[in-house]
């Protein structure tokens, strides 16, 4: 199998646990803003498989699942897109570009890289398109962090823990 295959293959997965995710987590009121099962499987793809197909999984991922599911919500696609597409080519250029002699800083530098781009974006969305006059910065920091910390720590606990066990496994971004 050729490396663009395996980079489809992985990629077209991480869509496939972005839709399902979700759905696991369907019980717990307001999960997808406090556990923000979608981001993990982009944020994954763009470590694993690079910039351009984590851009793609960031694109499709909310898209299929609102086709899908009905999550997220039409009125939210717009903004998630643009945030996951941003999370998922944020961690695959930081992570190609970035060279520590620690790997796990290479994972924590890539991730935070494209947490902090990606609710920056959805936050200069909101205010300039989509919720103008609406949207202000307590609303973006409330929504987007304070609301976000459960899910901010299981992805900086649980995305390097899988990216290491992988790599442990076999499975290396030189491999993609």
């Amino acid at each position: 199998m050729n490396n663009k295959t395996k980079k489809l293959i992985v990629t077209a997965l991480c869509i496939t646990l972005g839709v399902v995710l979700p759905q696991a987590f369907h019980f717990i009121p307001n999960a997808g803003q406090v556990i923000l099962p979608m981001h993990i499987p982009v944020l994954l793809c763009g470590l694993l498989c690079g910039p351009i197909w984590g851009m793609v999984c960031g694109l499709f991922t909310p898209l299929l699942s609102s086709f899908i599911t009905g999550m997220p919500m039409p009125a939210f696609l717009p903004n998630m897109m643009a945030e996951l597409l941003v999370y998922g080519l944020v961690a695959g250029v930081i992570y190609k570009l970035v060279k520590t002699k620690y790997e796990i800083a290479n994972i924590y530098i890539s991730l935070i890289s494209a947490m902090i781009l990606g609710r920056v974006v959805y936050g200069v969305l909101n205010a300039l398109i989509f919720s103008v006059g609406k949207y202000s910065l307590s609303i973006w920091v409330t929504s987007l962090f304070v609301t976000a910390i459960p899910g901010i720590i299981i992805q900086l606990v649980f995305i390097p823990a899988i990216v290491f066990a992988l790599k442990k496994a076999g499975f290396s971004k030189n491999e993609l």
